[in-house]
């Protein structure tokens, strides 16, 4: 499972036009499902998500983590980033899981998250969606269990 997160001060997502997530500052997590993963990595990558120290203390190192600030948590389902990319010029999806074990492990992921964490948004899974962001920083991390 890979998870791209973003620090951001704003992400939203529409979906034909409407609005069905949005957090203020926070983490923008596109996440992709491969074959192969399990519950197991859902909650080893929420236990990252929320615990990864990205936030600026007192002194300006990162040494908060979004549990710490209370921050939003915005889960957007994103099957391209599990493509193989290594050969030709167009990507091959194989890498990626197939829609059925990716929704039901993205949505035991958001389920989770909504137990754990007070703040949390989603995209629309499979949905033609745009996304919104003001990256913070830019922070950005490539995070796979």
């Amino acid at each position: 499972m890979k998870g791209l997160l973003q620090r951001v001060t704003g992400a939203r997502v529409e979906v034909a036009g409407e609005v069905v997530g949005a957090i203020d500052q926070g983490l923008l997590v596109l996440v992709a499902v491969e074959p192969g993963d399990t519950q197991a990595n859902a909650a080893k990558l929420l236990n990252k998500l929320l615990n990864y120290r990205v936030f600026s203390d007192a002194e300006g190192k990162m040494n908060r983590s979004l549990a710490d600030i209370g921050g939003g948590l915005l889960l957007v389902s994103q099957f391209t980033l599990a493509a193989d990319t290594q050969n030709g010029l167009r990507p091959s999806f194989s890498t990626a899981a197939p829609p059925a074990l990716a929704q039901a492990l993205f949505d035991h992921l958001l389920t989770e998250a909504k137990r754990l964490h007070p703040r949390v948004e989603s995209g629309r899974f499979g949905a033609d969606m745009q996304v919104h962001l003001v990256n913070d920083g830019p922070v950005t991390f490539m995070l796979q269990t």
